[in-house]
């Protein structure tokens, strides 16, 4: 598993160089509203929606007083806004009651906050404070990661911790945007494109002959 994970590893390193989120933001708070409203979402569709969003919304104050009803209209499009709405407002009223005004950039406080889990977390730390201390588990990075044969879980948090043991760590927030790119521009979903992938040579899906 090791050795495979190094083979991976390299690959994308290789592949793409050089890699960012996807979602655009300035600033940890910008980034951590995005990644929720990320959820069921794709990241072009709330790279439309946060400009304004932003605009309007600079500071964890502004989120925490702002109107539920008027706040879901903003976000509406990226569906399940009233959750999204309440989690943000909930989100900012806490970084403002807390932390200062400033989203926290450790863990177990990013943990605490409406609407965190461990994925959101890994992002925050990993791509706004260039903190790893995790790996983002996405619908790429858990589809990837089975199908090449790094994790037999399917749980997020049980892939996030095999991925843990066999990547470097310092490598652990860009190997998380690698496997994206990669899944967003070769192995998707419904149609892997195997037959223009660097990884077939040592990806399970690919050898078992099931495609």
């Amino acid at each position: 598993m090791i050795k495979k994970a190094e083979k991976v590893n390299k690959f994308l390193k290789k592949t793409y160089p050089e890699v960012h989120c996807a979602l655009n933001f300035s600033d940890p708070l910008e980034l951590l509203v995005a990644t929720i409203l990320s959820a069921q979402c794709t990241d072009e569709r709330v790279n439309k929606v946060t400009p304004l969003l932003f605009k309007k919304y600079k500071t964890a104050v502004d989120y925490a007083s702002a109107d539920a009803e008027e706040f879901m209209k903003e976000i509406y499009s990226t569906g399940f806004y009233k959750n999204k709405s309440k989690n943000i407002i909930a989100a900012a009223q806490k970084i403002t009651e807390e932390f200062n005004g400033i989203v926290p950039d450790e863990m177990e406080k990013l943990l605490s906050l409406p609407g965190v889990a461990r994925k959101t977390a890994n992002i925050i730390l990993g791509t706004a404070y260039g903190k790893n201390k995790g790996i983002a588990v996405d619908t790429h990075v858990k589809r990837l990661s089975g199908r090449i044969g790094l994790t037999k879980e399917t749980d997020p948090v049980k892939i996030e911790k095999d991925l843990m043991k066999i990547i470097p760590q310092s490598d652990w927030t860009d190997f998380s945007h690698r496997l994206i790119t990669h899944g967003r521009k070769i192995c998707n979903a419904r149609k892997p494109d195997c037959a223009n992938c660097g990884m077939k040579v040592f990806c399970d899906f690919y050898n078992s002959k099931s495609i």
